[in-house]
């Protein structure tokens, strides 16, 4: 179970009675089983008792009270542990850069990204939000990158055949496992 503090801790733990009071036993610390006792030295998370010393991170031992903290399968993490040691159950990594993402994820094509990562391979126009196109090695191309880039040639004229001013779609002939554009094709089969 995945339990997060929207709060730091100290929205959650509670002090204990500050008094001068030695002998007050509050009951026993969840990690330690030993006796809380005076004030100012526990705190209360996740309905438990802890001494301040033992509500500490599974992983790297930073003291959490007052801090933001997770817990999976009854372990407690620092934010950071929880984010970057693998115990965060669903960690993205960005498709272009290979980092973790860990503030806004752009999904596209199953794959995630940084926003600022998401751009054309060619002219590194940033894509969130615009067309795009995806060649067969999943490269990713803003649309008039795409068409130049990865557009049949004409077998007549050695042109790429491009969309006309203002369409997204080429027109173009096929013949013979050959593209010529509209113009440039003849009719004429040459099978020699």
């Amino acid at each position: 179970m995945l339990r997060h503090s929207d709060q730091t801790t100290g929205g959650i733990l509670q002090e204990m009675d500050p008094s001068p009071s030695s002998s007050l036993q509050f009951g026993s610390c969840s990690r330690c089983s030993k006796a809380v006792v005076g004030g100012g030295t526990a705190c209360r998370a996740m309905g438990q008792l802890f001494h301040d010393a033992c509500f500490t991170c599974s992983v790297c031992s930073k003291k959490l009270s007052g801090n933001p903290f997770y817990t999976v399968s009854g372990q407690i993490y620092c934010e950071e542990d929880f984010m970057f040691s693998g115990v965060h159950p669903c960690v993205e990594v960005c498709n272009s850069c290979g980092y973790l993402v860990t503030d806004l994820v752009l999904q596209a094509r199953g794959k995630s990204y940084h926003p600022s990562c998401f751009c054309c391979v060619v002219c590194r126009q940033n894509l969130e939000g615009q067309s795009f196109a995806v060649d067969s090695d999943c490269r990713i191309y803003c649309v008039s990158d795409y068409h130049r880039v990865q557009a049949p040639r004409c077998a007549a004229c050695r042109k790429p055949i491009l969309p006309t001013e203002g369409s997204t779609e080429s027109i173009r002939v096929a013949s013979f496992n050959k593209n010529y554009h509209v113009e440039c094709y003849s009719g004429e089969v040459n099978l020699t």
